[in-house]
């Protein structure tokens, strides 16, 4: 027990890191929107999982959803589940941390542009909608749990799921105002590098905590999460040879892409295979950045779909080659041990039903909350940016005393007035 809450608090880092990680990269007249993306979730989230999220993901089998027999967590008590020797409690508040993250990742694809408004209805119904029937489908004995897809930590419920959704947004909303004409790089990398270390760290309990105890197959979680990080070697490798230089913002990436490629397969795959899989990922993502995007032309603002998307696609599929019960016994085969294509089957059809329910679900929610209310921000917001139009706060403010006379500071352009802050 003891364990697994010391997990949720670590999956809990893991979304102002998440903040910290996507603020970073954004300019700095949109530092404080985009941290306020994720944050947000934190409370807004927890709040929908306790009334309706854990009830429609692990309430009784009902086809599609979960039964409302838990509805605000009605008769979830003090005692254990029926299959871990821990109270419900803390299962409860364990996946509340998956869920809250969950939203929050899809904000960095249409970051710098989306009215903050219209952006946190959207993410209500998207979890309500999307997430939480392709976590009961996956988690909560739905279909395709039945079917045998494989999903440790999350590669298909919340890397596919929310990178495609915000493919779909990036699509929809447009490029951002200047896109291909004006440089937009990221403002402040060390904190971008800080976001990559809290979100490596709460990686440990977002895997390992998988387990539900502080046993052996958790012990293998933690190290096949720590190898596939290796990603970011990959990653950098790729851009130094094609580039010429090795980045920071690289190294990260790559790390993280790795991260993400091992999260459906932590719990089934030994430490040889976790290597080769977060390799793998950080080379398939940069190439996805780096070229895909580029040719393409549509703007990803912080490469959500890329690397989650991508590296959550890379993952579920590498379950299907490598996973062994010698790992998992409640696990399967897969194509390397001896399993045929029975498991890489199972994979690949979660994985189309995972696209299939972003797309259409986003696309559709996002028509039903843009007539209501417009999502894109303005022309003239973006330009003034969006911590200012939003949120009426500045992340930096510079001193009123830089080359300025006295008289400035009670003048229109003094940056402490009202009116601009």
């Amino acid at each position: 027990t003891a364990y697994v809450l010391i997990c949720a608090a670590m999956v809990f880092v893991m979304t102002p890191g998440l903040a910290f990680f996507y603020g970073g990269m954004v300019r700095s007249k949109n530092v404080l929107t985009t941290i306020m993306q994720s944050f947000f979730m934190v409370a807004l989230i927890s709040v929908e999982w306790v009334l309706l999220g854990y009830t429609m993901v692990f309430g009784a089998d009902g086809g599609l959803i979960g039964g409302l027999s838990k509805l605000g967590l009605t008769g979830v008590g003090m005692g254990a589940l029926p299959n871990a020797a821990i109270p419900e409690l803390a299962f409860v508040a364990f996946q509340c941390m998956f869920a809250v993250i969950t939203p929050a990742l899809i904000s960095g694809a249409f970051a710098e542009r989306v009215r903050f408004g219209p952006f946190v209805l959207f993410v209500l119904l998207w979890v309500v909608l999307l997430y939480n029937p392709m976590a009961h489908w996956v988690w909560g004995g739905g279909f395709l749990a039945q079917l045998g897809a494989l999903d440790f930590a999350g590669g298909l419920v919340i890397h596919i799921l929310s990178g495609v959704s915000g493919l779909v947004l990036c699509l929809l909303l447009g490029q951002r105002s200047g896109y291909g004409r004006r440089p937009m790089l990221p403002h402040h990398l060390p904190m971008t590098v800080l976001g990559a270390a809290l979100l490596w760290f709460g990686w440990f309990g977002f895997n390992a905590g998988s387990a539900l105890g502080a046993n052996a197959l958790a012990a293998n979680a933690v190290l096949t999460t720590q190898v596939a990080a290796a990603g970011g070697l990959s990653w950098v490798f790729t851009e130094w040879r094609r580039d010429g230089k090795p980045t920071l913002l690289g190294a990260v990436s790559g790390c993280v892409a790795g991260l993400v490629s091992i999260t459906p397969a932590a719990g089934f795959v030994t430490a040889l295979p976790a290597v080769l899989i977060g390799l793998i990922g950080g080379a398939v993502c940069y190439t996805a950045v780096a070229i895909v995007k580029a040719r393409l032309g549509y703007d990803d603002s912080l490469d959500a779909f890329g690397i989650h998307g991508i590296g959550g696609t890379w993952g579920a599929l590498a379950t299907g080659l490598w996973a062994t019960t010698a790992v998992n016994p409640d696990g399967a085969n897969g194509l390397f041990y001896g399993g045929g294509l029975t498991l890489l089957w199972a994979q690949i059809l979660s994985t189309l039903v995972a696209y299939g329910l972003a797309i259409v679900g986003s696309y559709v929610l996002f028509r039903i909350v843009n007539a209501y209310a417009p999502m894109r921000a303005s022309e003239a917001d973006e330009i003034k940016g969006l911590d200012v139009t939003e949120h009426g706060e500045r992340g930096y403010v510079e001193s009123i005393m830089t080359g300025s006379p006295i008289s400035s500071l009670f003048g229109d352009n003094n940056p402490l007035r009202k009116d601009n802050l």
